[in-house]
């Protein structure tokens, strides 16, 4: 601001002394003029300058650049007698650096390549293109570049290799990235370019390359070249391997500053490691004089993913202004612990809210199994946002209607997506799909399974598990062979479905077949649902003696439901000596559940073995276990009601309890009528 002054003081001088600026002096005048935004004044001195060379029109034409103004620097472009590569790379920045002016800026560097035939483009003009490029993701277009780069010998410095490698890696291309590092010669090879070939390895999941490449030419390594490598190992799930290498960055003499911090922290999230945590938070103190709130808020999540959610209440209250990263974190925390209440109440302290917020909110309604509060929500997120086109929001919704089994909502989600025309992704697909399948439309899950151009390993699990579940297996059958002809590779929940709709058909030799399948040809682990699933086929096909020398194989610690599926079989062939072998297991292992007892109560009772049930009662009276209450739903209107045993909490159970005691008294008259006849 001082220079300004000084500058406009000397200008009016001149101007009252009579003298005449020089071309040098005014050139300097419309620079600063445009350094402060004094847009006016420096065209209004432009127009009163007697001469002008091509640095002026340079000026004048950066100044309206820089105000993005591109229409009247494109007229002052074409009317300036004197143009250089600046003139046009000037041009070329303000379209390239402008959303919504990508292919102005494409159209303005073909005209530049025309109109001197490559002597109007340099290295700073085609490494704007690229990195342009890179945005665009556009790979045919980059591939120009290149060629145009080679053909001109603007190639060979560090930064045309870096923008090389950054724009093919953006575009997906990344063996010709990687081809671009390796033949650049060895003077080319600079800190900014073995940094951009990192950065592309550690995007692509090739760690193991990048790794090859961060420790070759160490002396090049710089601070951006460590935090390069640890943020590609805590991005690609890499936790501890991104812990170890920030100690050998601080061993090798480099401090950590936010970029190491950031990354560090978000992998200590991850593995749940409070100590760790806690060691991180003193150092970010006591190195970092100023902490950034996108610092301070991966602290709180640390402290939320750990459970502490005291710590992260007090850090989360010392940032002083809103963070939404920081009260998202809090919202997951709370949520993890069904804490609704506190998790609404900080959800509710925000003034404004972005979608990641009001996703965080949904999922914790819909994990906590609190489908009225999500069907509540989004009537308020609908009328704050008027329109709505979140789709993590809308699938929410429609993962409730799934757990409440409400189709008629569902279907009203589904019509609104389609009016609105909100962009269905994957999620959204599933979703749908998902949502018919368990409230019993599975002619409509299929149709939209099969009208979605969107394909992946979860909507084609979905689909087989909702084809099993309403008993279509061949469906399920085929539908899994036209996967894996597709090329999908199937995972442990696709075996999950396929394995159910073994046992619910029967046929034994075809889900041995699926648990060979899986367990050698994909090389998957079985877990405990597997196992469930085998031992249930076994004992519907009253294979019980195969289904108990299948559970002394299976080589982890079972559970009450593998056991409790063991049992059930059991009481559907009458098998007592097999269900009393497997009874102590049982209740050793799921003792605190009512619904254990009652299964093996149920057993004994079926076969009149009054003793053994009544010997299960008392062990369940002993251990001071209920069954746990039955919760039933109904839909009415628009709003669905919860209703479990014994539960006086409804806004209207007295109501309820009256009309119930009305007709229990109107049933005992009847009754009592007809015993009069």
């Amino acid at each position: 601001m001082k220079s300004l002054i000084n500058s406009l003081i000397t200008h009016t001088y001149i101007i009252k002394s009579g003298q005449t600026h020089t071309i040098y002096a005014c050139n300097n005048l419309i620079h600063l003029y445009s350094n402060h935004g004094l847009i006016q004044e420096a065209h209004k001195l432009f127009d009163e300058m007697p001469q002008r060379n091509v640095f002026t029109w340079n000026a004048i034409i950066s100044t309206y650049v820089k105000s993005q103004n591109l229409a009247q620097a494109q007229v002052l472009f074409n009317a300036a007698p004197y143009k250089d590569l600046v003139t046009y790379n000037s041009m070329l920045s303000g379209y390239a650096n402008n959303e919504g002016y990508e292919a102005k800026a494409v159209e303005f560097f073909m005209m530049m390549c025309c109109e001197g035939r490559d002597r109007r483009v340099d290295e700073f003009s085609l490494t704007r293109m690229c990195n342009l490029t890179a945005k665009l993701r556009d790979s045919w277009l980059g591939k120009q570049l290149h060629s145009c780069m080679v053909r001109t010998g603007n190639n060979v410095s560090g930064f045309a290799v870096s923008s090389l490698v950054d724009m093919y890696s953006k575009s997906g291309c990344f063996q010709e990235a990687y081809e671009v590092f390796n033949e650049c010669s060895c003077g080319s090879v600079d800190v900014v370019s073995k940094n951009a070939v990192v950065a592309a390895c550690c995007r692509e999941g090739r760690l193991d390359t990048a790794m090859e490449l961060f420790l070759s030419h160490p002396e090049l390594n710089d601070v951006v070249s460590w935090n390069t490598m640890i943020t590609g190992y805590a991005q690609n799930g890499h936790h501890k391997d991104c812990i170890e290498l920030a100690f050998r960055m601080i061993k090798n003499g480099l401090k950590c500053n936010e970029h190491t911090f950031a990354s560090v922290l978000s992998a200590c999230s991850s593995l749940k490691n409070l100590k760790l945590g806690k060691e991180l938070h003193c150092k970010i103190m006591k190195e970092i004089t100023s902490v950034n709130p996108f610092i301070t808020s991966g602290i709180v999540d640390v402290y939320c993913k750990c459970g502490n959610m005291k710590y992260a209440e007090l850090v989360h209250s010392t940032i002083g202004i809103e963070n939404q990263f920081s009260t998202t974190s809090m919202i997951v925390g709370y949520s993890s612990q069904q804490n609704m209440v506190k998790a609404r109440k900080i959800f509710d302290s925000l003034k404004e809210k972005n979608s990641v917020v009001w996703s965080a909110m949904f999922t914790g309604y819909l994990n906590s199994h609190c489908c009225e509060d999500v069907f509540e929500l989004f009537h308020l997120f609908k009328d704050q946002e008027i329109i709505v086109r979140e789709g993590s929001v809308l699938a929410s919704l429609l993962n409730a209607c799934a757990i409440q089994a409400t189709v008629e909502i569902g279907k009203q989600v589904h019509g609104y997506l389609l009016r609105m025309k909100v962009n269905s992704d994957g999620k959204i697909i599933s979703a749908l799909i998902d949502m018919y399948s368990k409230c019993g439309s599975i002619s409509y899950a299929h149709r939209i399974f099969e009208r979605s151009k969107i394909r992946d390993v979860v909507i084609y699990n979905i689909m087989i598990a909702g084809f099993a579940h309403h008993g279509h297996e061949n469906e399920a059958f085929d539908l899994f062979d036209k996967m894996v002809e597709s090329g999908f590779i199937p995972d442990n929940v696709t075996f999950i479905a396929i394995l159910s709709a073994c046992r619910h058909c029967g046929i034994i030799q075809k889900g041995e077949s699926y648990f060979k399948l899986m367990t050698e040809e994909y090389n998957i682990t079985p877990e405990l649902d597997h196992f469930a699933c085998m031992i249930d086929l076994y004992g519907r096909a009253n294979e019980l003696e195969k289904a108990m020398e299948f559970m002394r194989n299976i080589p982890i610690e079972l559970d009450a439901v593998v056991l409790g599926t063991f049992v059930s079989a059991c009481r559907m062939h009458r098998n007592l000596d097999l269900a009393r072998e497997a009874e102590e297991m049982l209740l050793r292992i799921g003792g605190d559940s009512g619904t254990r007892y009652v299964q093996l109560a149920n057993i004994y009772a079926s076969e009149g073995k009054w003793d053994e049930m009544g010997r299960i009662r008392k062990k369940m009276r002993g251990n001071d276990v209920s069954k746990t209450a039955g919760c039933s739903w109904v839909h009415i209107g628009s709003k669905v009601h919860s209703f479990i045993s014994g539960d006086r909490h409804h806004s209207e159970a007295e109501v309820v309890y009256g009309i119930l005691d009305f007709l229990v008294m109107e049933m005992n008259e009847k009754e009592e009528f007809q015993l009069c006849f």
